[in-house]
């Protein structure tokens, strides 16, 4: 799955495309010969649990392959992360009376294959009309829909102002041009909804010369991974690390591994404030 890098700021330029970032669960959407398969982002079939999505989906043509976000939509239209997580983590007869109650919806942003092969190469704007040709074929209304789209940075600063409490996370660019790769890519960047505070640095990863990223304590008590550093702030970190002692390494509360730093330094950094621990690294104090 592709995936996008976390930035403190929208990218700005004539390519650059804009898309709201909803709160569920990433799936992938398979219309097979005879039948549909859905796929989390780790691989695992989930098709019993958003039963709803894929009978919807049997009315795409058999090769489609969709990329998009299982939501759940509850009172005032507002998406529930918590809906989609009950859902997720029931026993599929409980999800089919949760799916009652509560229909799921999937918001599709990307089709990877069509009838005719792969399209994962063409460029985001090609694979975006594909999309947006094969859903106007769904009959209405239907659970599986178009994310919205726009290719002005100011409509996507409103969205990313006004729509938190309707479940809107952040906003997503995507370069025009940029195929669909796996992994982290640059030409997909997304700006979450956080708050900036002052943490502790516990450790880092990489040589002590030039560290990759940090590790740091949050307000909550969980020590978290921090993204990748640009080269101003890695020189900045490895000042401080020089005649440091190194106690040995350690492993943050999602259990990767890092080289514990008794620095005394302290981080600005950008937290999530949704259920993600995503931290960007502003300055050093």
């Amino acid at each position: 799955m592709a995936l996008a890098e976390l930035v403190p700021s929208l990218p700005v330029g004539p390519r650059w495309r804009y898309e709201p970032k909803l709160d569920g669960h990433r799936t992938v959407l398979w219309r097979l010969a005879e039948t549909v398969r859905l796929q989390s982002r780790s691989g695992r079939d989930v098709t019993p649990w958003w039963m709803d999505v894929a009978l919807a989906g049997m009315a795409l043509p058999p090769g489609v392959v969709l990329d998009g976000e299982a939501v759940v939509p509850v009172s005032g239209g507002r998406v529930s992360f918590e809906a989609a997580q009950s859902r997720a983590a029931s026993s599929p007869a409980r999800a089919r009376v949760l799916a009652e109650r509560s229909p799921a919806l999937l918001v599709v942003w990307d089709v990877l294959a069509f009838p005719f092969g792969d399209v994962r190469a063409r460029p985001y704007e090609e694979r975006r009309a594909l999309m947006l040709d094969v859903l106007a074929g769904l009959l209405l209304p239907s659970p599986i829909q178009a994310v919205s789209a726009t290719d002005d940075v100011s409509v996507a600063r409103v969205w990313y102002d006004t729509l938190a409490d309707a479940g809107v996370e952040g906003v997503v660019a995507k370069f025009g041009s940029a195929p669909y790769r796996a992994g982290r890519s640059s030409s997909w960047k997304k700006v979450r909804h956080a708050e900036t505070v002052d943490v502790q640095v516990v450790g880092f990863t990489g040589p002590a010369a030039r560290p990759r990223a940090l590790v740091v304590r949050l307000p909550d008590g969980r020590t978290a991974l921090s993204q990748r550093l640009g080269a101003r702030l890695s020189a900045e970190v490895a000042e401080h690390l020089t005649g440091v002692d190194l106690p040995g390494r350690g492993r943050t509360s999602k259990g990767e591994a890092y080289l514990r730093a008794d620095t005394g330094v302290v981080a600005e950094v950008l937290a999530g404030t949704t259920r993600h621990a995503v931290v960007t690294v502003t300055r050093l104090r």
